[in-house]
């Protein structure tokens, strides 16, 4: 039953990303760019949605009240293209720094380029990058808000961290408030399987660490503050869903904090 449901909530969320990109086009292009993001957000909704109907897969938020007003960088784990999309209904008015081979796909790189997403080369070096960052402030100090995952790509629920240095340059350069987050979507969406398993997760929005600390003593309290708070959640996750099946990265992780008594 469960590879059954993943085959259509599959088929579903295509056909629902691909109809809308068609349909909703003219209605994008026509809106101001910030009114336009309305329609990335309610095919966010929508998808929820087809996740508990079809799936029966629910979340809930927590620590809303942490997010601080105007531009900050959010910092999410990332472990599905769930989390890709997700919280998306949320934020005011989001922006991502991608590779700038998305923005090649038609219509898909039509609809971020009208949000003023910031393309880049990641071979580039100097000039560009220099170029990159000065575009992101720009957009940055209309209010706008930075998502940003820690660890640079998926990463498997209960996997050893894999911090990159990159969100600590954007912490000093950019002067504004980092918002971890922390979150388990990958037991239930796993990364590059087709599997949905049903069940129920929470998202947990951290306080802000606020600007200001030097890059590497605020890499290494960013790396304990969302290690601590998503070795937590996993207990709690799989506490609350006995049935998941688990990846082996969230066994052993299971395993060495039972061993230590956490």
């Amino acid at each position: 039953m469960i590879a059954l449901r993943s085959v259509l909530f599959n088929a579903l969320f295509y056909l629902n990303l691909i109809g809308q990109m068609i349909v909703l086009t003219p209605v994008y292009f026509l809106l101001p760019r910030k009114k336009a993001y309305v329609i990335a957000k309610n095919w966010a909704r929508s998808n929820h949605w087809l996740f508990e109907k079809i799936v029966g897969t629910t979340f809930e938020i927590e620590g809303l009240e942490n997010i601080p007003k105007g531009g900050y960088i959010f910092a999410p784990k990332h472990q599905s293209f769930w989390d890709a999309y997700a919280l998306l209904p949320w934020l005011d008015d989001p922006l991502y720094i991608l590779k700038r081979e998305l923005t090649w796909i038609p219509l898909f790189g039509w609809y971020i380029k009208k949000q003023r997403m910031i393309p880049v080369n990641r071979n580039a070096r100097g000039k560009v990058m220099a170029a990159v960052m000065e575009r992101t402030k720009a957009e940055m100090d209309t209010g706008r808000q930075l998502i940003i995952y820690p660890e640079g790509t998926r990463r498997p629920p209960g996997a050893p961290p894999e911090y990159k240095y990159g969100i600590a340059r954007l912490y000093r350069d950019l002067h504004v408030p980092v918002v971890p987050v922390v979150m388990h979507p990958g037991l239930f969406w796993p990364r590059r399987k087709f599997i949905r398993q049903p069940g129920h997760f929470k998202v947990i929005i951290l306080p802000a660490i606020q600007p200001g600390m030097d890059p590497d003593a605020f890499l290494a309290h960013l790396v304990e503050v969302m290690e601590t708070a998503s070795d937590r959640l996993l207990v709690e996750t799989v506490e609350a869903n006995p049935r998941l099946v688990l990846p082996p990265t969230a066994v052993q992780r299971l395993a060495e904090l039972k061993a230590r008594g956490a």
